[in-house]
């Protein structure tokens, strides 16, 4: 079983190794994680991912292996060990809910039939009574119907499940996707201005041929800082939700700013701007920053870009307590009239297509409120935007 899941995880492109592996074996050894997926995900993290940019491909990788999902090519489902699937089912279980499964013929019936409809299942199904999948009324899946069946990720349906297999989570951008066109990267460099900062470690050709020409020949070597982009930018990223499909073009977007701008420092939001951000999605609820703190820690002449999809409901932007999240005390436009105060130069990416921005009031309304300075995150729009800001 683990020797399959240690190849799911090197097929997503997790940087593991058999020393890895060897590791986590020992902590099962050990019974640090027995009879709780729950546990296993967490111990299997701990052991097998060594830098936190990779856990948005472990998640995937998991899910992925335990939940028979289609996002990654080549993957064989899992048979689940039996011990794990009762011990697992048992622990959630409430007394009315064992009578429920009665119905079924018992726990052992439920598991012998979960584990069977695998075996011949061939392919993703949508609605039935029978197959693991979705919404139908088979005790199997989500998003339908059954009182005593098994839920199989996704968002709940009408009844009870059993177990609920998956938690929803933003994610963190990988910084280190590879950028499938260099134009991103050529779009962005319109935005620069370069300075020579630090120490003098670079030869300055020109200024010793003329120095030691002075010297009578005498070499007279002359060094210069090394030329970088002075450029100062703050980039926030809306995640979750909506924006959930377009993280591959955040991440390619990402790896490139990182790579142009040495003065960079990004942030995420849900939706709207509030009173804070954060830099960790898997902490937002511990490492909180306040915009408040932001927007005195900066200066003026920091080059300001969201990335978002603008998308929600208008009284997220307008009314206090608008958050989806917690109770803001002030509204998402209240905000975002600070940061367009605040900062001189603002913009905003959007990447939903521009022929549907008037189908949504909330993207007309952050249009207004970022002054007119919404692009569509194309090339195109990446290179009027990166324009506007190097004015």
């Amino acid at each position: 079983m683990l020797i399959n899941f240690f190849s799911t995880l090197k097929k997503a492109k997790v940087p593991v190794s058999i020393k890895e592996l060897l590791d986590l074996l020992a902590a099962m050894e050990q019974n640090l994680a027995f009879g709780s997926v729950d546990d296993f995900y967490l111990l299997a993290r701990t052991c097998m991912v060594k830098d936190e940019k990779y856990y948005d491909r472990f998640d995937r990788a998991f899910g992925a292996y335990f939940k028979n999902l289609e996002n990654i090519d080549g993957i064989v489902e899992a048979l689940l060990p039996e011990d794990w699937l009762r011990k697992e089912f048992e622990k959630h279980f409430t007394e009315e809910e064992k009578a429920k499964v009665e119905s079924l013929g018992g726990l052992e019936k439920l598991i012998e039939e979960f584990k069977k409809r695998l075996e011949e299942q061939q392919k993703r199904h949508e609605g039935g009574n029978k197959w693991v999948g979705t919404n139908g009324t088979s005790p199997f899946g989500h998003g339908g119907f059954n009182p005593e069946g098994i839920r199989m990720g996704g968002p709940g349906g009408k009844g009870t499940a059993v177990k609920v297999w998956d938690e929803r989570q933003y994610q963190d951008l990988d910084d280190s996707v590879q950028i499938g066109t260099r134009n991103i990267k050529v779009a962005l460099r319109r935005l620069r201005k370069f300075a020579r900062e630090g120490s003098a470690d670079q030869l300055d050709l020109d200024d010793t041929i003329r120095s030691t020409a002075r010297n009578a020949g005498l070499l007279d070597i002359k060094l210069v800082p090394e030329r970088h982009n002075a450029v100062k930018v703050l980039i926030f990223f809306d995640v979750g939700g909506s924006m959930d499909p377009y993280v591959k073009l955040c991440e390619e977007l990402f790896s490139a700013a990182k790579t142009e701008f040495k003065h960079l420092e990004y942030f995420y939001f849900h939706n709207c701007l509030y009173d804070y951000v954060w830099k960790d999605n898997h902490r937002r609820r511990e490492e909180q920053i306040a915009t408040h703190d932001l927007i005195h820690k900066y200066s003026s002449d920091y080059k300001v870009i969201f990335v978002g999809d603008a998308s929600m409901a208008p009284y997220e932007v307008t009314s206090p307590g608008g958050s989806v999240e917690y109770n803001n005390e002030e509204s998402g436009a209240v905000w975002m009239q600070r940061m367009t105060e605040t900062f001189d130069k603002l913009v905003w990416l959007n990447p939903v297509q521009e022929k549907y921005w008037d189908y949504t009031p909330t993207i007309t309304m952050l249009k207004e409120l970022s002054e007119d300075k919404m692009f569509p995150l194309t090339l195109g729009g990446l290179e009027k935007a990166m324009a506007l800001l190097s004015r």
